[in-house]
């Protein structure tokens, strides 16, 4: 059996992926990865050889645009929906499976055309655009947030490396896949207190502020752990005893996972605050 795992653009939907990817390995069933050339997930999945075969796509989001770039975007994934049925008779798909993100267009919207079974997984707390507007024609729709809970998938290193932390000795500050200017600052800001109390810094900045960051860290003269991105996030964690991050979905469950206590601090302008009621959640 061959299923088409759709979707990503950003760390949280791509983590989802990864976990389908190994959960379906185990059963024997082969998966091809239909992603976009835009977003994060070339990097996730271009050396990931445990997929049958991956395409990346030229699809793009629609947020923000002018009414006409929203319409000539449908228009460009409708195309790319033709091309994906091309690649569902190639490749014998007899499923697909979809974590939203705009590069789970082509691919969602050819499932529905192809009459093949669609499966959604929504990571936030508030459904995606895309998510809600397929919701209906799904076969099944999982969600960890809605009264029907659906657990969250979560890659088992995230369990095997979890423990019970009795002292503060690392602290590790999250801002998602793509890094996040404000805990970047409250991080330099809280490092000299942090080095006089002989607390080491685990620090994911994201790209855009890594050399600022890494400059920074260099002119206190601290030696902190500093990356901008890494798909071993689960070892980070693991030498981490208190984690200061974002809200975003499979970041909280992955802490919940490990164990990891943890002080969120939400995207205020992520869509419908999602980030903020993923946090709360867990109340």
């Amino acid at each position: 059996m061959t299923i088409a795992l759709t979707g990503g653009g950003t760390g949280g939907h791509l983590a989802i992926v990864r976990c389908l990817l190994e959960s379906a390995i185990k059963k024997n069933i082969e998966c091809v990865y239909i992603g976009s050339q835009n977003g994060q997930d070339k990097a996730w999945f271009e050396n990931e050889v445990r997929f049958k075969e991956k395409f990346f796509l030229s699809s793009k989001g629609v947020v923000n645009q002018s009414k006409f770039d929203k319409i000539s975007s449908l228009l460009h994934t409708l195309k790319l929906s033709k091309d994906c049925r091309e690649i569902f008779k190639k490749y014998h798909i007899q499923a697909v499976f979809s974590v939203g993100g705009y590069s789970a267009a082509p691919a969602s919207f050819a499932a529905l055309f192809s009459h093949l079974p669609l499966f959604i997984h929504e990571q936030n707390s508030k459904s995606g655009s895309l998510n809600m507007l397929l919701k209906p024609f799904a076969t099944k729709f999982f969600s960890a947030f809605e009264k029907e809970i659906s657990p969250y998938p979560v890659a088992d290193k995230f369990f095997d490396n979890a423990r019970i932390r009795k002292e503060l000795k690392n602290i590790i500050f999250l801002g998602g896949s793509q890094g996040a200017q404000f805990i970047n600052e409250l991080a330099l800001n809280l490092a000299p207190k942090l080095q006089e109390q002989n607390i080491k810094i685990i620090h994911q900045c994201g790209k855009n502020d890594f050399e600022k960051c890494k400059k920074h860290y260099q002119s206190l003269n601290i030696q902190a752990d500093i990356f901008d991105f890494s798909l071993n996030l689960e070892e980070k964690m693991k030498n981490a005893d208190l984690a200061i991050s974002r809200a975003g979905a499979s970041t909280l469950f992955e802490l919940c996972a490990n164990t990891l206590p943890a002080i969120f601090i939400p995207y205020p302008y992520a869509a419908k605050n999602h980030q903020y009621f993923n946090a709360k959640f867990l109340q």
